[in-house]
């Protein structure tokens, strides 16, 4: 797994003024909890803090705060919806040792049979894991596969250590028939029939508004 050290800085002022001026320094508004502490509010430098993050599970070693160095998981990252910045983060306290529960990447390999079409159910699956030891994904060989074969949770090959939390029979994945040129045709031709009575509906409404318009 990826394990990233960073500098964190305890922060003093809350609210929405305090982590605005945060953002504006470069840093990012960030909570740390867990192991029956209370909530610790802290900053941590906005690009090292991105660039982690690109990285799936990944474990932040906290440097630089009151009682030594911390271990966290991001459990919650907030953007801005439109230019995506990180808004803040909470991390969770862990210890090396401690089985801790995690959404792990499914990473496909391999190519299922020409007729088919891969019908992909879940693109994450849950597992205990220790938590110096997350996997980065986990590999799912689609391989052959044809029409009708599936793949269940209780199917994926775990790594060492990794037990699932999920249930055994949620379907990951299946192979479904590909359509042919002629259904894609006939569902094209559908669309555009269908987009045509919308805008022959359109036109005739505003041609009552206009008429209704002129009789006033």
């Amino acid at each position: 797994m990826s394990e990233v050290s960073i500098a964190a800085e305890p922060r003093t002022e809350f609210g929405k003024g305090p982590a605005r001026r945060t953002r504006r320094a470069g840093r990012v508004p960030a909570v740390l909890y867990g192991h029956g502490t209370d909530p610790r509010h802290i900053s941590l430098p906005g690009h090292e803090l991105m660039l982690a993050l690109k990285s799936a599970n990944v474990l932040l070693r906290l440097q630089g705060l009151d009682g030594g160095e911390e271990l966290a998981l991001p459990k919650d990252v907030q953007r801005d919806p439109l230019k995506g910045f990180l808004e803040h983060v909470d991390l969770l306290v862990v210890t090396r040792g401690e089985k801790v529960t995690v959404e792990v990447p499914i990473q496909l390999t391999g190519d299922i049979a020409p007729d088919g079409m891969l019908d992909q159910q879940m693109i994450q699956v849950s597992l205990e894991v220790e938590a110096t030891h997350i996997p980065q994904s986990v590999e799912v060989d689609v391989e052959g596969m044809v029409v009708g074969d599936a793949v269940h949770a209780k199917d994926i090959k775990l790594p060492t250590g990794a037990t699932l939390d999920a249930e055994d029979d949620a379907l990951v994945l299946h192979v479904i028939a590909a359509p042919t040129a002629e259904q894609m045709e006939a569902d094209l031709g559908e669309g555009g029939e269908a987009a045509e009575g919308e805008t022959a509906e359109g036109e005739a409404a505003e041609g009552e508004a206009k008429s209704e318009g002129d009789e006033e």
